[in-house]
């Protein structure tokens, strides 16, 4: 068998899972709305169709003071039941096992109704909680063990309480949150109160023949989180009061050390989880940064975990669990932890879906069925945009031909493998370089298109996704050879300074000094590094497991302008845009907005910082001030009379965005 551990089943005692894979719980945007749960059926079932063992919802809140967000996904009523039923029925159907996960969001509710173990408001909420009382508290542990029987009278096979991630439970058991000094708070006996009560009331009422997930907060990594001895009290409590297993929460969403993002090696956290076994008897699931079937297979066999949780892996790939169990793990869509249409879209109030597989959450609209007219399409451009829609084009039977002047597929994606953090981007390319030789593509690189061969060879229609150029920079010395793009740096390799200014703070300016301030990337396995870099106590001795951060020396001394006012990297995606600017802070990156630049010489860049002039002594400049669309070759063929699509940067080069080059290409497919 392939991955052995990882397809073992578990045996729970009145049920046994068939393989040690978690779908951990995500929201989606779909939670939200009864219209919706047809959707979220969908996407529920082609996941268990792929193989999951066990998959747990989106938080579902067991009250109105417990929402999320106002009118946010409920189990409360009878009448919620038919909507639930939906999910349990579809997941059933393909063989699969569900649970419902309980959230009680506490002060991180989006709403004025909240209610907290004490009346301390969030950093990331408006709104001030009130303090419950202790009528109030007993009233939210029967919320918990009414929405637990509603879930099983609905269908599921379990619930997940949440327990972690600073929400409700995790408040009262934190001396951060709690300042209690009654029957829920004061000591820590008293603060674990509410989290054990709410398990062995749970159980009490559903039974023995039902999973109850309890997520533990096992490194809260904020200021008056948990002692570790807390920890594994906390965890022999739960287990003795009816829990079947015990999942890993990492962090709170307050937290400023990152958990999920790109840079966070491949699983990170699992030592936490390893650090509990053996403390309990009932099952462990480890969770973070796990998105290839080798790195579950290792934390399985090396006894750091019983279980691994994986939910924006399985946005990514459904079918996942099923092309690890054949062997064929090179097929897999990796999920690169980018967060810009899962996380970034919930925070939105957005539909989640996934950068490298836009139908995640989008699968009853599109669909990819058979064309219904085979035609002879070239793709334009072997970019994100370009493999997206020539893979999808050859997966419905088309016939085409994907032509790119340069020597391999990529686009983009080749420069952005090479910053630190986003060595993940290789997978992407792994899974398109397959992808696009089983579905038929004729793949012609190192070859440039041009309108009158494509013209004469008689293609049916033409999609261009020829990206984008860079933007240039004008002022006096800019012609100056030791002035650069971000093409020299990343393409041509060109050598670079001790100390350089980078033009243009954007995604591609941050990137560029990411690259620049580090002396080697570190692997995606060097943990210890990186918890270093952080401030992440990996032995335990810290509250909440906090130490200084230690950072390495920067390779080079950087600064990062923009002639917009305000702080640089303000637009960058919401959930990971604060982990690069923390990172080039560490790293001593000068980061400057209102500049406008005046000339380059030998003394260096001269620039006015709100009128005040400067002179950066650099070495070299590096322009990232932005891109044009490269649309010459469709505006030919469009003259020529072709029926030409233009997708991707060709389109719109605003910050190169992939999500939006990887669902257009996809969307454009389905279509044709």
């Amino acid at each position: 068998m392939n991955y052995p551990k990882l397809f073992a089943p578990l045996d729970l005692g009145h049920v046994t899972l068939p393989n040690r894979i978690l779908m951990g719980s995500m929201h989606t945007g779909l939670e939200d709305k009864a219209s919706d749960y047809d959707k979220l059926a969908a996407y529920f079932a082609e996941r268990a169709r792929g193989g999951i063992g066990l998959m747990v919802t989106g938080g579902i809140a067991p009250s109105i003071q417990g929402w999320l967000k106002p009118f946010g996904g409920q189990l409360t009523m009878p009448w919620h039941k038919p909507r639930h039923r939906k999910l349990t029925d579809a997941v059933h159907a393909e063989g699969g096992r569900i649970c419902l996960q309980i959230l009680h969001a506490g002060r991180y509710g989006y709403h004025p109704l909240s209610v907290a173990p004490s009346k301390i408001k969030s950093p990331i909420t408006p709104f001030t909680p009130r303090a419950l009382s202790s009528r109030g508290v007993e009233r939210t542990i029967h919320d918990f063990m009414h929405c637990a029987k509603l879930a099983q009278e609905a269908g599921y096979d379990g619930v997940e309480v949440m327990g972690s991630e600073g929400y409700l439970i995790n408040q009262f058991i934190a001396e951060r949150t709690n300042q209690r000094n009654d029957a829920w708070g004061g000591d820590a006996a008293r603060r674990m109160r509410f989290a054990i009560e709410i398990v062995r009331r749970t159980r009490e009422a559903v039974g023995r023949d039902f999973i109850i997930i309890y997520r533990l907060s096992m490194l809260d990594l904020v200021e008056g989180g948990q002692d570790w001895s807390e920890i594994v009290t906390l965890a022999k409590a739960i287990e003795a009061a009816g829990a079947s297993i015990i999942n890993t929460g990492i962090g709170w969403h307050e937290a400023r050390v990152p958990t999920i993002v790109t840079s966070v090696p491949r699983a990170g956290f699992a030592w936490v989880t390893k650090k509990l076994k053996g403390e309990v008897a009932i099952p462990l699931i480890t969770t973070n940064r796990i998105n290839m079937p080798e790195v579950a297979e290792r934390i399985l066999a090396d006894g750091e975990a019983d279980m691994v949780s994986m939910a924006r892996p399985l946005l990514a790939d459904p079918d996942w669990a099923n092309k690890a169990r054949a062997g064929r793990s090179e097929r897999i869509n990796t999920c690169i932890a980018c967060n810009q249409a899962c996380l970034d879209h919930v925070f939105q109030n957005k539909r989640a879906s996934c950068l490298v597989n836009p139908r995640a959450c989008h699968e009853t609209e599109l669909k990819i069925e058979p064309a219904r007219v085979r035609k002879r399409i070239a793709v334009i451009g072997a970019g994100p945009a370009g493999m997206a829609c020539a893979s999808t084009l050859g997966e419905r039977g088309h016939a085409v031909t994907l032509i790119d002047k340069a020597g391999e597929i990529g686009g983009q994606f080749n420069y952005a493998k090479q910053i630190p953090g986003k060595e993940e981007f290789h997978e992407t390319l792994r899974y398109f370089r397959h992808r696009l030789n089983d579905t038929g593509v004729n793949v012609q690189l190192g070859q440039t298109a041009d309108a009158a061969s494509l013209h004469a060879d008689g293609y049916d229609e033409v999609v261009i996704a020829t990206g984008i150029t860079p933007r240039t920079v004008s002022f006096p010395g800019s012609d100056d050879p030791r002035v650069l793009s971000y093409l020299d740096v990343l393409a041509r390799h060109h050598s670079v300074g001790a100390k350089v200014a980078i033009i243009g703070a954007g995604g591609i300016g941050f990137d560029v000094a990411e690259f620049l301030v580090e002396h080697a990337p570190s692997p995606t396995s060097d943990v210890a590094r990186w918890t270093r870099e952080w401030g992440v106590d990996m032995q335990l001795a810290q509250r909440g497991g906090l130490q200084k951060p230690q950072p390495e020396a920067p390779a080079r001394q950087i600064w990062l302008l923009q002639r917009s006012e305000g702080r640089p990297g303000a637009r960058l995606n919401k959930t990971t845009g604060w982990v690069y600017r923390a990172t080039l802070k560490a790293k001593q990156v000068t980061m400057l907005g209102n500049v406008s630049y005046q000339h380059f010489d030998d003394q260096g860049l001269h620039i006015n910082v709100d009128g005040t002039p400067q002179v950066l002594p650099v070495d070299h400049v590096v322009i990232c001030a932005g891109q044009e669309p490269n649309r010459r070759l469709a505006d030919e063929l469009i003259a020529a009379g072709l029926k030409v699509h233009v997708i991707g940067g060709a389109d719109v080069a605003a910050e190169l965005d992939a999500k939006r080059a990887i669902a257009q290409g996809t969307r454009l497919a389905s279509q044709i």
